[in-house]
């Protein structure tokens, strides 16, 4: 029998499957992709906390969709993505390295094409994905934010997990443990 982590982001509980990292650490895996009515809530209630901002930047994968739901409802026309894998159209964007997440273990890279940077340059911007937990990610697309000459005045989740409830930097709709 699989085991189970309910939360309640907003009025709509969901049920997280428990999973074992290769580190021992048990994490409750929030994950979007597929799931429409899902991405569409959190999308909107995420949306509600933009005030201010003229563009979003995300990473991929998990934030893509959030990530569209959120511009659409701000009727912004693009958004931004930064890509953990240098694509042949990027050969004229920026990147940084930034440290292992909790589900990656590794060292990482963001990468954002000259479109993207364009997306976000000048401007003020919430940085939107799905979980925060470690931190490093967003250390690592703040660091991007800013090498893109964007002005960082949100950053946004979907949910906080562990001690990164306790961060007075983020905003998020619920919370869930390290099990």
């Amino acid at each position: 029998m699989s085991e189970f982590f309910t939360v309640n982001i907003k009025g709509v509980d969901t049920d997280l499957p428990v999973l074992r990292l290769p580190s021992g650490i048990k994490i409750a895996f929030f994950n979007l992709h597929g799931n429409a009515p899902l991405t569409e809530h959190c999308g909107k209630e995420i949306a509600k906390l933009c005030d201010g901002v003229d563009a979003i930047l995300t990473a991929e994968s998990k934030g893509l969709q959030l990530a569209h739901v959120v511009a659409r409802e701000l009727n912004h026309p693009y958004y931004a993505v930064a890509r953990k894998s240098k694509k042949l159209y990027m050969q004229d964007g920026i990147s940084v390295s930034y440290g292992s997440s909790i589900t990656t273990g590794k060292d990482q890279e963001f990468y954002l094409s000259r479109h993207d940077v364009d997306v976000i340059k000048g401007k003020k911007i919430a940085i939107v994905d799905d979980v925060i937990s470690t931190g490093e990610s967003i250390k690592g697309l703040t660091e991007l934010a800013q090498k893109a000459g964007a002005i960082v005045v949100k950053k946004l989740f979907v949910l906080a997990e562990g001690d990164a409830k306790n961060r007075t930097d983020v905003e998020f709709l619920a919370t869930i443990p390290l099990l």
